[in-house]
């Protein structure tokens, strides 16, 4: 009996090792081969060109044109970016590894093997980037800040989360924009103004630089006069002699350090209300002219501390 029976528990555990085998190759299998079919799932996304197919579930793509920040937020990885965004100090330490790229480095874009492409309907070789990755461009200035981020949501597949977070972000918004108003009042004013090369600019309210936060969310009024100023394309250079008169409560800078910054040590400019009450606040220009989500979120806390920290 045990000479028998000891064969028959080594078949045994042979068989159970087998079926064991078998079970788990064919868990391996199915886990490799479903993980391949989300990979390649392709989902149908209306562009403003039309629809196009693009993957369910991206892995690789560049975004050019200033549409990283987007991307990024909503948890999707970025294999190539334009130039401003790989010089923005928001994106540094997300971005440090990742390729610099343009429109026209077709041979980088390729090496980087994208699955998706996003960018401004103004880039060049759009049909030649089409045949690398599907490619998805917007118009710039089509949709205003928010929609954008939604629009690139519906693209990237998660459309909720650019809701959710389009939703959160604008209750928060506008709760400081309450505490802010209660703090400074509800007629004060604010200007937004940037430094570039030799010019100075004045911004309406959706051009960045915060002002969709400052005007749209937060409340704040823009003086009149500097209204009137920039009505016709939402912004105009503005000499530093008559800045005074565009001046709100309240100035915001948007400030390039190459920049000839000369005028703020005129006694023109040092006599502006809002200078002398020392309520001029200043932000790095390379970074604020744009309005995705971690830009915004950065703005955001930057405006609060700004006028309630103080």
């Amino acid at each position: 009996m045990r000479q028998f029976y000891l064969p028959c528990i080594f078949a045994l555990v042979l068989i159970l090792s087998a079926c064991g085998s078998n079970a788990t190759n064919s868990a391996s299998t199915a886990t490799n081969s479903a993980s391949n079919e989300a990979e390649s799932a392709t989902i149908t996304y209306q562009s403003e060109s039309g629809p196009i197919e693009v993957p369910a579930n991206p892995q690789r793509v560049i975004a050019l044109s200033g549409f990283p920040g987007d991307v990024l937020k909503l948890g999707v990885n970025v294999v190539g970016v334009d130039s401003w965004s790989k010089a923005n100090p928001t994106f540094e330490e997300q971005l440090k590894d990742v390729q610099e790229v343009s429109a026209e480095n077709l041979e980088t874009i390729i090496e980087l093997k994208p699955d998706l492409i996003i960018g401004l309907s103004s880039i060049k070789n759009i049909d030649k980037l089409n045949e690398i990755a599907p490619t998805v461009t917007y118009t710039w200035g089509k949709l205003d800040y928010l929609t954008q981020h939604l629009e690139i949501g519906k693209l990237l597949n998660k459309e909720q989360e650019a809701q959710a977070w389009i939703d959160d972000f604008k209750q928060r918004a506008q709760t400081i924009g309450e505490d802010v108003r209660a703090k400074v009042g509800e007629d004060a004013t604010i200007s937004v103004f940037e430094t570039y090369e030799k010019e100075i600019f004045a911004f309406g309210d959706h051009f960045g630089r915060g002002t969709e936060i400052l005007y749209h969310e937060m409340g704040l009024k823009m003086p009149e006069k500097l209204k009137a100023f920039i009505s016709e394309t939402g912004y105009n250079t503005i000499s530093a002699e008559v800045l005074p008169e565009y001046a709100g409560d309240f100035i915001v800078i948007s400030k390039y350090s190459t920049a000839d910054n000369s005028f703020q040590q005129t006694e023109t400019y040092k006599n502006i209300p809002a200078v002398k009450n020392n309520r001029v606040f200043e932000l790095d220009g390379r970074s604020s002219s744009y309005t995705d989500p971690i830009t915004l979120e950065m703005q955001l806390e930057f405006f609060k501390k700004s006028f309630l920290d103080n």
